[in-house]
């Protein structure tokens, strides 16, 4: 047995101790500690209506915490994922269709109805959502930037969505969620949404193709992903060059990888076989690849759950390396994300760029990653 030991983090110049957790015999058991832990702190965590972190953010936050718990094999019926699906019924809007609330509630709406659709079929109470997810997946296409909303194929804002459908520009994280929900709701492979929403994606990658002519695309031409090719291409790797830092880092590059093959993109795809060149050279899950040493903890635990979702996607068990070193992906997440969970079974990063300073929404962001490296039984 292997001895773990307490190993500082650097996370923008200050040192964040690391609760030390003892290792099990079998990688099963520590996936079960986990999970058992993080129930049990969400339910204690969890507010009096259901819900889960403050004000606005809880209508997003909560669908988070509810898909992590029900695709860990939290049962449907009990708490805290059944108080969580009853304040998720809550926000349901039938004269709009989303599921981001009422009234002057509602915000953010394709965002947070992309998430709830995932937490009600991951509930799968047979057809009792049935009418719901339809709607809210209707109102999710209706809302993707393309022709019926003054926006032809050649605009850098087609197929996209964005954080609230009607006047936001796309970005890349809210359309990997979009076509998730999609995904999730059963809608065709062949359904439009998803070769509109595969030219947006196409569009946030560094490689210069008939898919991407922009001049970052050229420059940087490393086959990684950035936030949005919109409006000329934004990014988040650096607070202060959004629009001219255009390198890519690994949450978004995970993100673009599981929303092609979403859109049916296959791994002799050029653009798939130049994202996973980057994923090979930069493999690592002790930070958010790509970005800046200072921001290297920045979006960590979205970063897990988009790892985990793309090489789940891939469908291997294994992934080798730009140095030629075969990885157990499932192992190498489950580790890191074990001696990371404090004491009382959450998450927490200490940066709070991204609303990762949230417990509850990290610890769902790692519950939704845990649901894609469960331990096979021997």
């Amino acid at each position: 047995m292997t001895k773990r030991l307490l190993v500082p983090v650097l996370v923008f110049g200050e040192f964040a101790a690391l609760v030390p957790r003892p290792a099990s015999a079998e990688p099963a058991d520590d996936w079960k500690a986990a999970v058992d832990k993080a129930t049990a702190y969400l339910k204690k965590s969890q507010n009096e209506d259901g819900g889960w972190s403050k004000g606005p953010n809880a209508t997003g936050v909560t669908g988070i915490a509810v898909t992590g718990l029900l695709r860990c094999g939290a049962s449907p019926d009990d708490a805290p994922a059944a108080k969580g699906v009853s304040y998720i019924e809550g926000l349901v809007n039938e004269k709009a269709g989303h599921i981001a609330g009422k009234g002057d509630v509602a915000s953010l709406t394709n965002y947070k109805t992309s998430i709830n659709v995932m937490a009600l079929t991951a509930a799968n109470k047979g057809d009792k959502y049935k009418a719901v997810i339809g709607n809210a997946t209707k109102y999710l296409k209706e809302y993707q930037w393309d022709e019926a909303r003054g926006k032809k194929g050649d605009s850098d804002y087609y197929g996209g969505a964005g954080y609230a459908g009607d006047k936001s520009r796309p970005d890349l994280s809210n359309t990997a969620f979009f076509l998730e929900a999609l995904r999730a709701a059963g809608v065709p492979k062949d359904d439009p949404a998803f070769k509109k929403a595969l030219v947006f994606v196409s569009r946030c990658q560094n490689f210069d193709s008939e898919h991407n002519k922009a001049p970052w695309a050229k420059k940087n031409n490393d086959g990684s992903f950035i936030y949005t090719g919109a409006n000329g291409g934004e990014n988040r790797r650096d607070d202060k060059g959004r629009t001219t830092d255009m390198g890519g880092y690994g949450s978004m590059t995970y993100a673009g990888i599981k929303s092609m093959i979403y859109c049916g993109v296959g791994k002799d795809d050029p653009r798939m076989k130049k994202a996973l060149e980057w994923i090979g050279a930069n493999y690592t899950l002790d930070a958010n690849p790509g970005m800046p040493e200072a921001n290297s903890q920045r979006g960590l635990y979205y970063y897990y759950h988009t790892f985990a979702k793309a090489m789940d996607a891939l469908g291997e068990d294994t992934f080798t390396d730009a140095k030629g070193v075969k990885h157990d992906w499932r192992a190498d997440l489950l580790a890191a994300i074990v001696k990371r969970q404090k004491e009382d079974g959450s998450w927490v990063n200490t940066s709070a760029n991204w609303m990762e300073s949230d417990p509850a929404l990290d610890t769902g962001y790692v519950l939704m990653a845990l649901s894609y490296c469960k331990p096979k039984a021997k």
